[in-house]
């Protein structure tokens, strides 16, 4: 997941202790032919002066997508003695190519050989550094576990260890919306022209190319509902071993990339540091909610230490620094959480205990109640309070808001209110005996914070399908009715309960409009009293109040850019029908249209409707419709639009989707697609 929001306003600096040199455009030639088109900073002596160089490779186009997360990131790093590259991805920006999906292993290919290229440069030393956000992070695992020889580490930015159950596609083996909403996400941008001011008379061709090839990767996605090789290909938890060099993990509490700081802190052997704040999908230095922290410095003392063998300090202070969340009232959005900065120095912690609550008829206790069957079928429209998998960390209204209408049709577990706070760092876990009245069927547990004003505040959730295996390659159908022991591992999170709040589990079996609901309505039945939750509590240390918190967030200055057309608000609504209790989530996101001093004039709007009904499974559908647009004065108006429908029946997923491109008001492209796939355990 990687979509670009506005930036956050964050302080300007550009008093650096070396003079830069800029090059906007450059290729790096591969050795099948194809030229990756980059654009980087350095300090203006560096042939004379040889320095690290730090790398970004994505596919989001340092000409007019990242442009200005990349100048207020890039310059900062050349400004303190490091080359400082954003590398477009083959088929992507105005490099040569196709992209024909996301992590395949012609893109680690192709990293191998700019890694190479960057450390034979006459302004490098040898030595690379490789960091990045979403895409760049996921990529920066996984050209690690590739084990380039001038490679010395990485930085990872939000990212995953596990693309099947952890990752946009298929969350514990359930199949989110998110995965069609980000193939949607990338399906026109693949479709766009590179800037014949930078690639010359070529540039139709390699459009023309981009256009004939371009297709919804969501079709391929759906033929791999289960966990094969399809998605352990990228996953570095396949073998963490693999990753030799050192690996700092950033990651957010809003953001849905958590977990993975945790196993990669588990799993790696390297020197491995990790830092979580409350942020959203956004870099933390741009990030909302906040505090933001000056990611820039942080990353600043990681390559000092590791690429220029300075003692920054960064390897003396605790593996892991997160932010610990204080009670706080659910809204849609937020400015900057309270809490404070603890420390562990290893992880898993040794500083942290399980506390067990069993869930008893009469709610949460300390002990076992009587074995009895609760019984819980939620509607399809339960989920509307935690509208959106991902934050994008740019406030838009995009957390959980007060849960309580949920819970309404849920099963709830409430403990009695709390005699002073209590806090956890980790994952929550549910150990439930359940039962289904359906083959197929997955569960979804909320743990939240019942405030003494009676508003619930989300703290984690977690899903299971029922149906799967542990490691999600095999698919047994349910016996209705028979009863079995689940673990759902809840995502990570830091959060201190207040005193007289009630801590609460919630029990569904449908999550919309994030998890696609199952074949059929479901209704499940937990037994009581041997169901638990256990919380890993960690008790306050003397040390968190001496840790240093993240330096305040500073960034480097951008270029002027102009906005032609002013961007929407994003929309998030719910709209329903009294008549049938149908429910509709409308998701807007709009750019608008700028100008950037070069000229190039961009603009990009994304609308989305999440339907469904809460009495019929098979009534899932959500629709897509995108608009790029894409000006270079005086050779082309190119406008791009895309739709894509998914829905179902209770044994296949239906998906269509449409391109067409038109130049200077005339059509000069038109695709339709039309695919049936068969439902496979989700």
């Amino acid at each position: 997941m990687a979509h670009i929001g506005e930036m956050l306003p964050t302080p300007i600096r550009d008093d650096f202790p070396n003079v830069l040199h800029e090059v906007e455009h450059a290729w790096i030639p591969l050795s099948d032919g194809t030229r990756l088109a980059c654009r980087y900073w350095l300090p203006e002596d560096a042939n004379e002066n040889p320095v690290p160089a730090i790398l970004e490779y994505i596919p989001y186009c340092t000409r007019d997508g990242t442009s200005a997360r990349d100048e207020a990131m890039h310059p900062y790093f050349a400004g303190h003695g490091y080359a400082a590259i954003r590398v477009d991805l083959r088929g992507s920006g105005e490099s040569d190519g196709v992209l024909e999906d996301e992590y395949l292993k012609q893109e680690q290919d192709d990293a191998l050989e700019v890694i190479a290229w960057l450390a034979a440069q006459p302004w490098c030393n040898g030595r690379v550094g490789m960091m990045g956000k979403s895409w760049g992070g996921f990529n920066g695992l996984q050209v690690a576990a590739r084990r380039p020889p001038a490679l010395q580490c990485i930085i990872t930015v939000y990212s995953t260890d596990d693309r099947y159950a952890d990752d946009i596609h298929y969350m514990g083996g359930c199949l989110l919306t998110e995965n069609p909403n980000w193939s949607f996400a990338m399906f026109p941008s693949l479709a766009r022209p590179p800037d014949p001011e930078l690639v010359g008379d070529g540039w139709e061709e390699t459009w023309q190319r981009r256009l004939e090839n371009t297709r919804p990767w969501i079709i391929d996605w759906m033929k791999h509902q289960r966990r094969d090789e399809f998605w352990k290909h990228g996953s570095v938890c396949e073998d963490f071993s693999q990753i030799e060099c050192p690996v700092f993990a950033i990651g957010g509490w809003a953001d849905p990339y958590t977990n993975p700081v945790m196993r990669l802190l588990e799993g790696l052997s390297v020197p491995r540091k990790a830092l979580i704040g409350p942020w959203g999908h956004q870099y933390p230095h741009q990030a909302n909610p906040g505090p933001m922290a000056g990611f820039l410095q942080e990353a600043l003392r990681w390559w000092d230490h590791w690429l220029k063998d300075q003692d920054t300090g960064i390897m003396a202070e605790p593996m892991l620094r997160a932010w610990m969340h204080d009670s706080y009232p659910p809204r849609a959005t937020h400015d900057d959480l309270p809490g404070g900065w603890v420390g562990e120095p290893d992880w898993p912690s040794p500083n942290t205990g399980n506390r067990r609550f069993h869930l008893n008829r009469d709610g949460l206790g300390d002990t076992p109640g009587p074995e009895e069957a609760a019984g819980v079928a939620s509607p399809e429209t339960a989920g509307a309070c935690t509208p959106v998998w991902g934050n994008n960390g740019n406030g838009a209204p995009e957390c959980p808001v007060d849960q309580r209408p949920d819970d309404s049709l849920s099963l709830v577990f409430d403990s009695t209110p709390l005699e002073q706070p209590m806090a956890f760092l980790g994952a929550p876990v549910l150990e439930l005996e359940i039962a289904a009245d359906q083959p197929l069927a997955f569960v979804v547990v909320r743990l939240s914070e019942v405030l003494e004003d009676g508003v619930v505040s989300q703290v984690s959730y977690g899903l299971a399908n029922l149906c799967h295996d542990e490691a999600h390659e095999t698919v047994t159908p349910l016996v209705p009715g028979a009863r079995q022991r689940v673990r759902v591992k809840l995502n990570d999170n830091a959060h201190r309960f207040r005193t007289g709040s009630r801590v609460r589990v919630a029990v569904s079996n449908a999550f919309w409009p994030i998890v696609w609901p199952s074949p059929r309505a479901v209704e499940l039945t937990v037994t009581t009293g041997i169901s638990t939750l256990e919380l890993p509590i960690r008790a306050d240390r003397a040390e968190d109040a001496e840790l240093k918190a993240p330096p305040h967030a500073e960034q480097s200055r951008i270029h002027p850019r102009a906005p032609v057309v002013a961007a929407d608000p994003t929309v998030a609504r719910f709209e329903r029908d009294v008549a049938t209790g149908a429910l509709d989530f409308v998701h807007e996101e709009d750019d608008g249209t700028t100008r950037l001093h070069h000229g190039w004039t961009f603009g990009d709007r994304t609308r989305r409707r999440y339907h469904i009904e809460p009495d019929d499974p098979a009534s899932a559908r959500v629709d897509w419709h995108g608009l790029q647009t894409y000006i270079r004065p005086g050779v082309f108006d190119i406008r791009i639009e895309a739709t894509q429908t998914m829905c179902c029946t209770e044994t296949e997923f239906t998906i269509r989707a449409t391109l067409d491109a038109v130049r200077d008001g005339r059509p000069v492209f038109s695709r339709r697609w039309l695919e049936h796939i068969p439902r496979d355990g989700v």
